[in-house]
């Protein structure tokens, strides 16, 4: 049976898994800083015989490893960053694990681990049957914002794949994941201080300078299309009330359908940005993040995915794994019932069950930008109760638990499977190609990155 070598030997390979999740979890790290994972897979990936580079693309903990030589050539894209202040305790009470911390609250120590998991598995199976063919675990630093993925892409690093396959965690069962273009930039304004009671003619708000930008933004709503998305925080506001700011910065996040369109959105921001420095007599600096295409699920591999999930049904939960979900989804009975009528469950449903054909997500990832090069697709499998919000400390306490980890090996078991099917008939990657070619209308990959080096944005 196609694929029975490699979901062995996932299964060989748990206990080993299951516990460098757990370690990435209880080290966490935020995007560009993940030395300790970058190198504990590294190190995984060299003892089973991959050809790894760590610091691909000038990026200290990015990873090429490959395994095999021709084509089909197929890449597993693997992240392992934590968000900020997310740490957490294994538990259904919120305690930081290590207070202002990161955490795992996006689920990446398991993402990471079952694309290794699978590069391994299908290694073995290729080795065993003599497929030919070319496997390889990317590493990807920094999909929380940092635009790992699109460093990477600019550098060439994917030019050569044939398909690109990308599983993350989840509340549901989905064979593909849409995600939205987004552009990032903050805006550093400059005034003069002053006392607001003795002299504040002689004052220069910087701080006013980003209320009105952020008025103007608030207008612009109206005379944007119905897809776009405008989002920002104030990173700094002054000191005290009773000193002008003479520095103050915002943080915008623009989302669209597609990334012309967010673009050209980012432009309009920048004109209104410079009206408030010019209303308030102050400078601003553009700091600019980058923008990420949207995704691209290619229906020829969605169906190959199908034929994988039905090959690597679910496993059942321990009375135990039971109990701690039911304490989870009571933690915010609003936020349950709300997820069993998003994912269309039963009004006790603790977990969702079942497969999505494409779940319609409205945040962004830098997978687009990988998905613009090659055909790629994208999956869930569940790891959290559906009282659970990703982003949030409730899903950083259960990213080391069992019942999310059993989602990491159905994943990696997932993901193994589908890329035996691919090296086994050549005509899927044909296929995948041609609608690739028809959904980007032949429009060739184009960077949009800030003329800097990648950081923790952070």
């Amino acid at each position: 049976m196609a694929g029975e070598i490699a979901l062995k030997s996932i299964d060989r390979q748990r206990k080993d898994l299951e516990n460098l999740a757990q370690n990435i979890w209880l080290n966490p790290e935020l995007g560009f800083e993940e030395v300790k994972a970058s190198k504990w897979i590294s190190e995984v990936l060299e003892e089973n015989g991959f050809e790894v580079e760590l610091g691909v693309a000038g990026i200290p903990t990015a990873i090429k490893a490959s395994w095999g030589e021709g084509h089909p050539k197929i890449g597993l894209l693997g992240e392992y960053d934590a968000l900020p202040g997310l740490s957490q305790k294994v538990q259904s009470t919120k305690e930081p694990f290590v207070e202002g911390a990161p955490g795992h609250g996006c689920g990446h120590n398991l993402l990471g681990v079952a694309h290794l998991g699978a590069a391994i598995a299908v290694k073995e199976e290729m080795e065993a049957r003599g497929l030919k063919g070319t496997i390889v675990y990317y590493g990807c630093p920094a999909e929380e914002g940092g635009n790992g993925k699109c460093y990477m892409a600019r550098e060439g690093v994917f030019d050569d794949l044939d398909i690109n396959a990308h599983f993350h965690p989840g509340l549901c069962n989905t064979i593909g994941i849409t995600s939205i273009a987004i552009c990032q930039g903050k805006f550093h304004f400059k005034g003069i201080t002053a006392h607001p009671g003795q002299n504040p003619q002689d004052g220069r708000s910087a701080l006013d300078a980003v209320e009105l930008m952020n008025v103007g933004a608030n207008y612009l709503r109206e005379h944007v299309g119905k897809d776009t998305s405008i989002s920002y925080i104030i990173t700094d506001g002054g000191k005290a009330p009773n000193m002008i700011p003479d520095t103050a910065t915002v943080w915008y996040s623009l989302r669209a359908d597609e990334k012309e369109d967010v673009e050209e959105l980012y432009e309009k921001i920048k004109k209104i940005a410079a009206g408030a420095a010019l209303m308030t007599e102050t400078a601003f600096e553009e700091e600019f993040l980058g923008c990420a295409y949207n995704a691209l699920n290619n229906r020829v591999l969605q169906g190959v995915l199908y034929e994988a999930f039905g090959a690597c049904p679910p496993e059942p939960y321990t009375d135990e794994e039971i109990q701690y979900i039911e304490e989870i989804n009571a933690i915010y009975p609003e936020i349950t019932a709300s997820n069993r009528k998003k994912y269309k469950t039963s009004e006790d449903a603790l977990y969702q069950e079942g497969i999505f054909p494409l779940y319609y997500n409205r945040g962004s990832t830098d997978v687009g930008d990988v998905n613009h090069i090659c055909p790629g697709v994208s999956f869930r499998t569940v790891c959290f109760p559906l009282g659970a919000q990703v982003h949030s400390w409730v899903t950083t306490a259960m990213t080391n638990h069992a019942f999310a980890k059993k989602g990491m090996i159905r994943g990696a078991k997932i993901l193994a499977y589908f890329s035996i099917k691919i090296l086994e008939d050549n005509s899927i990657c044909e296929r995948a190609k041609a609608e690739f070619l028809e959904d980007t209308k032949g429009r060739p990959y184009k960077s949009n990155l800030p003329n800097k080096s990648p950081r923790n944005i952070f």
